[in-house]
């Protein structure tokens, strides 16, 4: 296979399960027609998708997948990624791929590197010691590789979910109940601080992952995902590494840097209006298309061109995603055009 354009998406699936089946608190599930309409909506934005790879996340059941693939008319056309344990009971990352294009049988990463260490007694004698012991991802990172060309490297995908920023619910913790006066005022606050906590230690632990992999080499990267935070958060940076856009040569590019789709479709454009989420009227960026520097316009290391982005978010105007079957994050696409940079940086 030799693809001369590559689109890639994300996709947050808003808890696509079968019906009937409980979720969170939620004990009765989708009805059949609720499940229905998620179905046939979820399978009319794959058909305009149109993109060799989709990350999805916020999917409980493989079967519900299956579904939309048969809906949709693309079961020939994909490969279907989905844990084995995926049976309607708990949050998974999953992701189709364009067949032909897989190169790797693909893996859930559960647990956070074993050498992985978030402790420090800080920077000077006033600071005290912080130690998070968090040893897990809360969604499974998926990872799995795939070839675009025949004559190119591997590239590897990660379809990642983080915690988002609602408060973690520490109501029913034994020091909260043993003490309700004193932390009856206080749980959001706690609670916030917790999901924070968590999904820093979450990036961080995936950009742990990312610099083994891509540190000292030439490994083509590209993450997809739900981060629950925007473009510019302590999240994104750690995930990104904070790299430098360069504009106008072809002297950029950074061995473990990723780069946002979203600022790279800022330089085609005169007006931003990137959004993916909306709470309480609040428009965020949370889905993400992060990519390394063989995706990046002015590396020299460039392998793909930056081709554009879409975001499929009109249904985001109307609340009523269960009456409609629609979910509550746009879904992002972005496409590349093969063309490697040459001696002369074009």
């Amino acid at each position: 296979m030799k693809l001369s354009r590559l689109g890639i998406a994300t996709f947050n699936l808003f808890n696509l399960n079968l019906p009937g089946l409980r979720m969170y608190a939620n004990q009765a599930g989708w009805s059949q027609a609720q499940y229905d309409s998620k179905i046939g909506w979820t399978a009319r934005q794959l058909q305009l998708l149109d993109a060799d790879v989709v990350g999805f996340q916020e999917l409980w059941h493989g079967d519900a997948m299956t579904a939309v693939l048969d809906a949709a008319g693309l079961t020939d056309q994909y490969e279907l990624l989905v844990q084995g344990d995926a049976k309607g009971t708990k949050i998974v990352c999953a992701g189709i791929v364009r067949k032909g294009l897989l190169s790797s049988a693909p893996d859930w990463i559960n647990d956070f590197p074993e050498a992985f260490v978030l402790r420090s007694r800080g920077d000077d004698p006033q600071t005290p010691l912080i130690e998070v012991n968090i040893r897990g991802f809360s969604r499974p990172v998926l990872h799995f590789t795939i070839q675009p060309r025949e004559d190119g490297p591997d590239v590897h995908v990660y379809v990642c979910h983080f915690k988002s920023k609602a408060p973690t619910k520490v109501f029913n913790e034994d020091w909260y109940q043993a003490d309700k006066d004193t932390y009856g005022k206080h749980g959001d606050g706690l609670g916030a601080a917790l999901s924070t906590i968590r999904r820093t230690a979450e990036a961080a632990a995936l950009r742990f992952l990312l610099s083994e992999s891509m540190k000292g080499n030439d490994t083509p990267v590209i993450v997809l995902g739900d981060i629950n935070d925007g473009q510019h958060s302590n999240t994104a940076n750690i995930l990104t590494d904070q790299p430098r856009y360069l504009v106008g040569d072809s002297k950029g590019g950074g061995d473990t840097a990723l780069y946002t789709a979203q600022t790279l479709q800022e330089y085609r454009d005169t007006r931003d209006v990137y959004y993916t989420h909306i709470h309480q009227d609040i428009r965020e960026s949370l889905d993400h298309v992060l990519v390394s520097q063989e995706f990046y316009d002015n590396s020299r290391k460039r392998l793909w061109m930056f081709d554009g982005l879409i975001i499929n978010n009109d249904h985001l105007n109307f609340d009523d995603h269960k009456g409609l079957g629609t979910n509550d994050h746009g879904i992002v696409r972005a496409t590349f055009q093969y063309k490697p940079i040459t001696k002369s940086g074009v």
